[in-house]
């Protein structure tokens, strides 16, 4: 059976469907079919606090890495009331970057907790360096109005060995 289950899910890609409906079916019984032949289909759908990196693809260049989380979302610590905020991630790798799916699931992992907007801020910014240890990051999370007022919290961190290039204004 094992083995059947094997050459089946080989051969849906190869199979030219028109019949929308018809796909889905396949679809579903080859992810089904999938994992009882031991292969592993299932996209990770859980929030988590592990953030996976990859090895800068260019080393010799600084450049800068721009990341906007729109949609962050945590609880107030005082009334367990929604919070919402969208994030802007600037860095300039060293050796490793962040990989996107794990930062999403590592955002979506504050969805159940309470904290106040300084605290996760800076908790959001030392993790990130703790795992990509970058030249320069700086995080801004601008946060949703609470009470009539917003909040922006802007952290920043820099190695102390890296001297920023001066920027250059062109004409």
């Amino acid at each position: 059976m094992l083995k059947l289950a094997d050459r089946i899910v080989k051969l849906i890609p190869k199979i030219k469907l028109k019949s929308a409906r018809l796909k889905v079916f396949i679809t579903v019984n080859s992810q089904f079919l999938a994992i009882k032949a031991g292969i592993n289909m299932q996209r990770p759908n859980e929030p988590s606090k592990e953030l996976v990196t990859f090895d800068n693809p260019n080393r010799n260049n600084d450049y800068t890495i721009r990341i906007t989380v729109p949609e962050f979302t945590c609880l107030c610590p005082l009334t367990g009331q929604p919070d919402f905020a969208d994030f802007v991630i600037e860095y300039v790798p060293a050796a490793s970057c962040v990989e996107l799916k794990s930062l999403k699931m590592y955002f979506w992992s504050f969805r159940e907790e309470g904290g106040f907007h300084e605290k996760l801020s800076n908790e959001i910014l030392n993790k990130l360096v703790a795992v990509t240890a970058p030249k320069f990051m700086r995080l801004t999370a601008n946060w949703n109005v609470r009470g009539g007022i917003y909040t922006t919290v802007v952290v920043e961190h820099k190695d102390a060995d890296w001297d920023a290039p001066l920027r250059i204004e062109l004409p």
